[in-house]
């Protein structure tokens, strides 16, 4: 038993590289791997994009969170069939209310795409199978518009009101369907009320702005009160001098992208600064 369990460890300890995941990767976590398959290229982003194959031979660009996975065959181990491959991942999102998008595999490989609504959104699938399946690709977008993380600083501001006379802001945040600003959002309130100091003679317009989920009068409604909102936190928490502002809500009457879209949506809900 002590030598079969010595010739084990040396075994486990020869395998070549394939018989072991790249460092750092890990399945996606709603589509586990085809048994018998190791990690072989791993890519994930917060916000990344995929061109999905579509039924009339065109694409379509998603993007969101990204997930690029490959797999290859594990040393000794059974292949799968190309089409058992994308079966597997199809019946995986339809088994969750998901469809098919595009199916064009055969005995060398092929291309398989489906979608799932998840929670508001849409997750998109493609798998690429080549070689006869001893290997494959997953590409996985969660559909969602970019997270803006990068933040104008008081003298960006400045440029932007003298070059254009408005700028618009997409990283103040508010709860959904209220004007309660989040805490995360001060990283972007901040610079205004630097800007207003620096330039005693500045005065400036806060414009709410909406996307078009809801009722008009109550997304009106909103985009004032957000406006207001802001106004009050730069007042109150940054000192500034609220003789220099004025606040005014749109709603969703003047959209900057296609509200039938979330990325879209995600660029109407905005506040503006407009220079008086």
């Amino acid at each position: 038993m002590r030598i079969l369990m010595m010739l084990c460890v040396a075994a486990c300890c020869a395998v070549p590289a394939r018989a072991q995941d790249v460092e750092g990767s890990k399945d996606h976590p709603m589509v586990s791997r085809f048994p018998g398959y190791v990690i072989s290229n791993y890519d994930v982003s917060d916000f990344g994009s995929h061109d999905f194959d579509m039924p009339d031979g065109t694409t379509k660009t998603v993007e969101g969170r990204y997930w690029g996975i490959s797999y290859g065959l594990a040393e000794g181990k059974k292949k799968g069939g190309p089409l058992e491959i994308s079966r597997n991942y199809l019946k995986t999102f339809t088994d969750r209310g998901g469809s098919k998008v595009v199916e064009n595999v055969h005995a060398d490989g092929g291309t398989m795409v489906a979608k799932m609504p998840v929670a508001g959104k849409t997750i998109w699938l493609q798998t690429d199978i080549a070689n006869g399946g001893e290997m494959y690709t997953l590409f996985i977008v969660e559909e969602a518009a970019m997270e803006q993380k990068v933040d104008f600083t008081a003298m960006e501001l400045a440029k932007a009101l003298n070059a254009t006379g408005s700028v618009a802001l997409h990283n103040i945040l508010f709860d959904t369907g209220k004007a309660t600003i989040k805490a995360e959002s001060a990283a972007a309130l901040t610079p205004i009320a630097e800007l207003l100091k620096s330039d005693p003679a500045l005065k400036l317009e806060i414009q709410g702005h909406t996307d078009n989920v809801g009722a008009a009068a109550a997304n009106l409604k909103l985009s004032q009160d957000r406006a207001a909102a802001v106004k009050a936190y730069l007042v109150q928490n940054l000192k500034a001098d609220g003789a220099r502002l004025t606040t005014a809500g749109f709603g969703d009457t003047k959209p900057v992208a296609d509200n039938k879209t979330e990325e879209g949506r995600g660029q109407n809900r905005r506040v503006e600064l407009a220079k008086k």
